[in-house]
């Protein structure tokens, strides 16, 4: 007899080679919806791409070998280099093509949850390129670098930009004795001696992410003002500029992307804005990016929900297919009306955010108000969610060799950068009271989507009277206000938008129980085929 154990069998095979946009009916409409119809064959062309074997696998690689730090080359010179996984570059080149890096729209919040599904960590330096934009479009300086930041065309080689096809921007905010405290940072600036238009900077930063960016926005102190100052990685002469990088973070998550922490030692900078508009300057490119934020969280939460789908309809236990008993139906019904809210509200920023100043109040409340609220919310509910949906594969779930556990590990990442949860909340507060006209849009829309519902209005009323509070009483539950924005904008968008089932099953589990938070905990029978059907008809 040969040597033999057992016949594998009951195990779930591999989600590859599917169609991320064929299979997410909720994004489709929304691209309708939203007025990007237009876009929808060249999405639909990048959802068969993503969904690739080759393609799933080449990010769990680049997540596998994380970027190396090379400071110095063979012969001693200091170069400051990173040496990433080919991965990295490929994605990189697809988020290119598909115009991640260029500014907010529908068709690009749409190509940006689908990329994020597969590959997280290149949404970072798309994200910040396409938030220096707008900052960056300001200056008369700017027609130099207009063609690499309109180019489709990622080019990965390390040189100074002139000699390019297409360029990165990042950023450099956070100092280690400030965080989100920007007031404290101390990096110093002050007039090179050459050249009027060339600042020196001395400092360094403590989270300096994709360091070897073409260039980033950095924040320092100019004449005792923070001030905001372009700073390339090559120098205009072809030397390399004294952006020195001492070490690379050790993440959580988000492995594939590069997070530094650097020195600049006599860096030269251009200034960026006015004088003392610094840190003004960079929140904007903050903001910006905050959009961004929900939608990638939202993205790791479709990702999550597809594949908990896929192995409750490809395991059985306890003498039935798991995606056809009541109590783990009811779990991943929950768990795909989560992604339906976040999708529609997202989409729905999206389209508020391109809209820009010219768009109607409501378009600006969105942006300005909802858009922060989002961040704090979608991003806290993605940790649990994707932890709930790990729970459905059970142990296997739980290891590296399943993309469960990479997207548990990233899930953090949204809700801590570009602003914490409570830096969010407190924004939402500051935005409420300095923009009234937005503030009664916002509240106006609300009320006219909710109002006919009693559970609803009884809500809205709630929130406007936290609203009156003390200032300090006030901010001590900016959390409960930024969260009952977002559950009542998802409610109205939902009303007006998803089948009833959904809404209604949405409604009773965030607004009337509540759930304590755990999901799974509401069940309704009515909705449960047409929501999982709905979510990914396969697998209903």
């Amino acid at each position: 007899m040969g040597w033999t154990t057992h016949e594998v069998i009951n195990q779930v095979p591999d989600l590859a080679d599917y169609d991320l946009y064929a299979a997410d009916a909720v994004l489709r409409e929304a691209v309708l919806r939203e007025g990007a119809e237009a876009a929808a064959p060249a999405l639909s062309e990048y959802g068969r791409k993503l969904g690739q074997a080759g393609i799933i696998a080449l990010a769990e690689e680049a997540d596998r070998h994380p970027p190396e730090l090379r400071a110095f080359d063979p012969q001693g010179r200091r170069v400051d280099s990173v040496v990433f996984h080919p991965g990295w570059h490929e994605f990189l080149a697809l988020g290119f093509r598909q115009g991640l890096h260029e500014g907010a729209s529908v068709a690009r919040a749409a190509a940006f949850l689908m990329h994020g599904q597969i590959e997280a960590g290149t949404l970072c330096p798309l994200t910040m390129t396409s938030a220096a934009l707008p900052i960056l479009a300001r200056e008369p300086w700017f027609d130099t670098l207009r063609p690499r930041l309109s180019s489709r065309e990622y080019d990965s080689r390390d040189l100074p930009v002139a000699g390019k096809h297409g360029m990165l921007v990042g950023m450099g905010l956070t100092e280690k004795q400030g965080g989100s405290d920007l007031r404290r940072a101390n990096t110093q600036a002050w007039p090179a001696e050459a050249d009027g238009a060339w600042f020196r900077l001395v400092g360094h930063k403590w989270f300096f992410s994709v360091p070897t960016a073409d260039a980033h926005l950095v924040l320092a102190v100019l004449g005792g003002e923070h001030t905001c100052f372009y700073v390339p990685r090559w120098l205009p002469d072809g030397g390399r500029n004294a952006v020195r990088i001492m070490r690379l973070k050790e993440k959580l998550g988000n492995r594939s992307n590069a997070s530094a922490e650097v020195e600049f030692q006599d860096a030269l900078g251009m200034r960026v804005g006015e004088p003392g508009r610094g840190i003004a300057t960079l929140a904007e490119m903050a903001g910006y990016t905050r959009l961004d934020c929900v939608l990638g969280s939202t993205a790791l939460m479709r990702a999550a929900l597809m594949r908990a789908l896929h192995s409750a309809r490809h395991r059985a236990a306890f003498g039935r297919m798991l995606s056809q008993q009541p109590l783990m139906r009811t779990v991943l019904m929950d768990l795909a009306i989560e992604v339906e809210a976040a999708v529609v509200l997202g989409m729905r920023l999206a389209r508020a955010v391109g809209a820009g100043r010219a768009g109607e109040p409501l378009d600006r409340a969105l942006a300005r108000i909802v858009t922060p609220a989002a961040k704090f919310w979608i991003c806290k509910r993605a940790i649990g969610m994707v932890a709930e949906a790990m729970e459905v594969l059970g142990g296997n779930g739980y290891v590296e060799t399943h993309v469960l556990a990479r997207l548990y590990r990233e899930a953090p990442v949204n809700s801590i950068w570009e602003g914490s949860g409570n830096v969010m909340c407190l924004d939402v507060l500051r935005a409420l009271q300095r923009h009234p006209d937005q503030a009664g849009a916002l509240f106006g829309w609300l009320r006219a989507e909710l109002g006919g519902d009693a559970r609803l209005s009884g809500r809205l009323d709630a929130l406007e009277g936290q609203l009156l509070r003390p200032a300090q009483e006030l901010e001590a539950v900016a959390r409960n206000v930024a969260g009952m924005l977002v559950l009542l904008a998802q409610a109205a968008l939902l009303r007006r938008h998803a089948p009833q089932v959904v809404a209604d099953a949405f409604i009773a589990s965030r607004l009337v129980s509540g759930g304590g938070g755990v999901y799974g905990m509401e069940a309704s029978p009515t909705a449960l085929a047409s929501v999982l059907e709905r979510a990914w008809g396969e697998a209903a």
